[in-house]
């Protein structure tokens, strides 16, 4: 039960969290996070806050908008991108913020610190994101480890990925490791071939390694009992004929469904000037600008397929009015990473309340 003094806070929260936004903004991006994060588990681990965390945040329309897909019920169709919380520290602080899934990674086998800092960078005036994080997690096995103590029983996907100094021709033993050590932790997987921050990734959205990778694993879901979804995540610069080919191969190998998509490499549109935007250099784009595209390639996808593969939509996903754009081209469920970060720890909320 919501306290009537909460609801009195609500029509206040956007002013005060674009005063706060304002203030972390002036900050290192990647130190922020960590900070804000920490400040958020500490909250979590006292009961009267982590009370209100939920009061304030959860969506009271949950309930008309639950979904059964793959056999997994969704208390909503809102869900957090991975790469928000890589190494799965804190899934039991962000489900009191009312997302109906979680998806933590990229994880690989073996620890890895990523490209060099600064990685991570805001373009306000566009309302987006360059990242070029590289991966950065503390290994699949350490991740596990904190799953099986988490507490809150939302929905957790696993995003697997290869370690940088892999070759791609033994990429598929990467992958198979993550996959073995996760199968009991989460509820869905993500294969992510589509990263443009690892040297070679992309690579493997070729039609003859992927079918290999994606059959690999099938092999290994079916000799596990083939109970876990496994995904595919996909980059927003596939031409038609790859996104052609990328519904082949999720027919041929029997994949539950598709993550479209990851972040993009082009720099088109922008608002930014374009001497910042070279100053900042390589990474991927997410956010605002990839909104059309990402829209674009889910009912490309929806109508090659007939609807008949299930689509995690992510890309430029701010508003209710956002999110029912991609349900109405064919998303499943979406996702949401950079609209998290312009629009505050209500998003969720904001989200299933506008579409409910």
């Amino acid at each position: 039960m919501v306290h009537p003094s909460m609801l009195s806070l609500q029509p206040h929260f956007r002013v005060m969290y674009n005063l706060i936004r304002r203030i972390l903004f002036s900050m290192d991006a990647e130190r922020v996070h960590y900070m804000v994060m920490n400040w958020m588990t500490k909250a979590y681990s006292i009961a009267p806050l982590r009370g209100i965390l939920k009061s304030l945040f959860v969506p009271k329309a949950s309930g008309k908008l639950e979904r059964t897909i793959w056999g997994i019920k969704f208390s909503n169709p809102v869900g957090l991108a991975a790469g928000f919380d890589k190494d799965a520290k804190f899934t039991d602080s962000l489900a009191c913020l009312g997302f109906g899934f979680i998806e933590i990674g990229t994880l690989t086998p073996r620890p890895q610190p990523g490209n060099p800092k600064p990685r991570l960078f805001r373009l306000p005036a566009d309302k987006a994101l360059i990242n070029r994080m590289g991966f950065n997690n503390g290994g699949v096995d350490a991740a596990v480890e904190r799953l099986k103590r988490r507490k809150e029983r939302v929905i957790i996907g696993g995003n697997i990925g290869k370690n940088k100094d892999t070759d791609n021709d033994k990429a598929t033993e990467d992958y198979e490791a993550c996959f073995l050590r996760l199968y009991e932790v989460v509820d869905y997987f993500v294969v992510n071939v589509s990263s443009p921050n690892t040297p070679g990734l992309r690579a493997l959205q070729d039609k003859e390694p992927l079918t290999k990778l994606l059959s690999r694993l099938q092999d290994l879901n079916r000799e596990k009992g083939g109970k876990k979804p496994i995904l595919l995540k996909i980059a927003p610069d596939l031409t038609n004929e790859q996104l052609d080919d990328i519904v082949t191969i999720v027919r041929d190998t029997k994949l539950d469904g598709i993550v479209s998509s990851n972040t993009t490499i082009s720099r088109e549109g922008l608002q930014t000037p374009t001497s910042e935007i070279e100053g900042i250099g390589a990474g991927g784009l997410s956010g605002a600008p990839l909104k059309n595209r990402a829209t674009e390639v889910v009912k490309y996808l929806h109508s090659k397929s007939n609807g008949s593969i299930p689509i995690i939509a992510s890309g430029g996903i701010f508003t209710a009015a956002d999110a029912q754009e991609k349900l109405d081209a064919g998303a499943s469920l979406v996702q949401v990473y950079t609209g998290f970060i312009y629009e505050g720890p209500a998003i969720s909320k904001n989200i299933c309340e506008g579409l409910a």
